[in-house]
């Protein structure tokens, strides 16, 4: 019985170890924010961070993920108040918001890893991230909002 922490909460879960973590996550513990795409990987629906790597938990079992620390988009910000939340707010980034929370926890790793990425270089971090709305131009934009607000925030610190 693996005990997964996630979201800064312990959980011992009764899923065999190739049991996907997206399914534990979503069925077991009820943390349905993190969405079913493809279900192999591709899309960037169900991505979560892992020890601060964005990763697809499609893909991911359970099993292998004992000792990681583990965040949902629940867990990103409890109240919805990370700089990536608040720009994806502020530019009206969802339309079906189907891949949201794949997208903000692929763009929160990003800007953990470099905090004022070229457009480029947030293109090619966002790869892996499908939108069946095609609102990438939005996000694109949310995700350079975000780099300011979070280094606007470095600095009044």
């Amino acid at each position: 019985m693996p005990n997964l922490t996630i979201n800064g909460q312990s959980y011992f879960v009764d899923a065999p170890p190739d049991t996907p973590l997206l399914w534990v996550i979503r069925e077991d513990l009820r943390l349905t924010g993190t969405k079913y795409g493809c279900g192999v990987g591709l899309c960037g629906s169900c991505k979560v961070h892992i020890d601060g790597q964005a990763v697809p938990s499609c893909s991911i079992p359970v099993g292998t993920v004992e000792g990681s620390i583990i965040t949902t988009i629940e867990g990103l910000n409890p109240a919805n108040a990370h700089p990536v939340q608040q720009a994806w707010i502020e530019h009206q980034v969802p339309q079906c918001g189907y891949c949201q929370s794949g997208q903000i926890m692929q763009a929160a790793a990003l800007l953990s890893k470099n905090p004022n990425p070229t457009e480029q270089q947030i293109v090619d971090g966002m790869t892996g991230n499908l939108c069946r709305c095609a609102t990438y131009s939005r996000i694109v934009g949310a995700v350079k909002r975000a780099a300011e607000i979070m280094n606007d925030g470095a600095h009044h610190a």
